[in-house]
């Protein structure tokens, strides 16, 4: 239950982030998303998946904004 909980609000996130279209936000919601998914799948837990990928979607989307 809380899985589902966590998977759909990264998908909030998602959306909430292209909607404002910033590269930072976006990375960030889309790699909540793909780590809590990516969690979930591997019994790492969806949680844990969810930070890292939070931290790796954030400094991603922090890069594409400076390069842009």
């Amino acid at each position: 239950m809380k899985t589902q909980k966590t998977i759909v609000i990264a998908g909030l996130l998602i959306f909430a982030a292209f909607s404002t279209s910033c590269g930072t936000v976006t990375g960030a919601a889309v790699g909540a998303g793909a780590g809590a998914a990516i969690g979930a799948g591997t019994s790492y837990g969806a949680k844990k998946g969810a930070l890292v990928g939070t931290g790796v979607g954030a400094a991603a989307g922090a890069i594409y904004d400076i390069m842009k």
